[in-house]
């Protein structure tokens, strides 16, 4: 990770057919394209890789998280469910339906914990959204029960965790809707793009319609086509598509590369009596994106992560203080620092940041190493980088 590391012939060969031409839209202007439609090529594949029966591409992972609640009638006052450890736009994109975002804590597979998931369930929860952070799942069969027993939508954010699967399902597969990214520096990348995939075809129609202002898209006359419902703007364009068309072609190959470097390291990490690993949950595979490590403290997290820099390691994150991933800097979250009016349903079902502390999240994450595993490393490279990555925290 990231694709954009091994851009070549495939993606300009793809992108070149957009420019030739000169069809940037994905809707529309059917006599000038060529028969070339990137968007909906690259929706055919995705739909092959992920063995589902309907893939909506969108504008980015965040829109796509957006579009799937929406999709999935999720709205104004109701509650979903999210883990302390993601990124902002999480909770951004359900703050902009008008829903109330609920952090639990996580548990050792970085994300939801089943036990804290039960525990904040109320009458207004509608769904509950488990993010594969950094490449792996958790725990899929209890939190799926969850959502049975409780009637909730589940929603899998798998930004993070293409090619990662669950007994021999694609993570972002497994849910009622899943959410995908393809930005700058994910395993395969459009540049900006992200998709929404379901077996359910209501919400597949839903997200068609929705991410495009509400066009049904129906017949081939653009103006002629009715709007069910009220949209917005989430298109991806033809030129992120055809960037994503060819990376998806090279996924195996991606991941290839990924769990041949992450084992590496991993080989090395794994003689450090101080070193622990993060918890796959049985019949997982994780998608080798990063190599995700807990050390035994805080204070020796903190003097690991320092040395590392110091020494030229370079993208290993300790998210407990980063004000990206981890609900202890999101101060604007918990302040409701905003440009625009939030209603009183949303302010007041985030009352509960102003005194909720999350203990079990702390002891994970700021014990946590996420150790990025790229691409473009040699095979030498990644045998020096997990000997030195070994001998500084040996020296700790």
């Amino acid at each position: 990770m990231p694709g954009f590391e091994l851009f070549g012939d495939l993606e300009r060969k793809e992108v070149n057919d957009v420019l030739d031409n000169g069809v940037l839209m994905r809707y529309g202007f059917d006599a000038m394209r060529k028969g070339h439609w990137k968007a909906k090529e690259l929706e055919a594949e995705l739909c092959k890789t992920f063995t589902t029966d309907y893939v909506q591409l969108v504008s980015s992972g965040t829109s796509a998280v957006s579009v799937a609640l929406a999709s999935a009638g999720i709205g104004a006052g109701d509650e979903v469910i999210m883990p302390t450890f993601t990124f902002v736009a999480s909770f951004e994109a359900i703050m902009m339906l008008g829903a109330i975002p609920v952090l639990v804590d996580i548990d050792d597979t970085l994300t939801l914990d089943p036990k804290a998931v039960e525990e904040a369930i109320t009458p207004k929860t509608k769904a509950l959204m488990v993010v594969q952070m950094c490449g792996s799942m958790g725990h899929m069969d209890a939190l799926r029960a969850i959502c049975i027993k409780h009637n909730l939508i589940f929603v899998e954010d798998a930004c993070q965790a293409i090619g990662g699967s669950y007994k021999g399902k694609p993570l972002g597969s497994i849910a009622d809707v899943g959410c995908f990214s393809f930005d700058f520096v994910k395993t395969i990348t459009c540049g900006e793009g992200g998709a929404v995939v379901t077996n359910n075809k209501n919400y597949y129609n839903n997200a068609d319609h929705y991410s495009d202002h509400g066009h049904d898209h129906v017949g081939n006359d653009r103006g002629a086509e009715s709007h069910p419902f009220l949209g917005y703007n989430f298109r991806i364009s033809e030129l992120n598509a055809a960037v994503g068309l060819a990376q998806v072609r090279r996924l195996p190959e991606f991941i290839k590369i990924q769990k041949r470097n992450y084992s590496i390291i991993r080989e090395a990490l794994s003689k450090i009596p101080e070193v622990t690993f993060r918890t796959v949950p049985e019949g997982g595979e994780e998608s080798y994106a990063f190599l995700n490590f807990f050390l035994p403290d805080l204070e020796f997290a903190r003097k690991v992560s320092q040395s590392l820099k110091d020494n030229g390691i370079d993208a290993c994150f300790h998210y407990y203080d980063n004000n990206w991933h981890y609900i202890r800097k999101w101060d604007h979250l918990k302040d409701l620092k905003s440009l625009y009016p939030i209603s009183n349903d949303v302010k007041e079902g985030l009352q509960y940041l102003k005194a909720k502390t999350f203990k079990q999240s702390d002891t994970y994450i700021a014990r946590n190493i996420s150790a990025l595993i790229k691409l473009s490393w040699t095979e030498e490279e990644v045998y020096a980088r997990a000997q030195k990555m070994a001998e500084i925290i040996q020296s700790i």
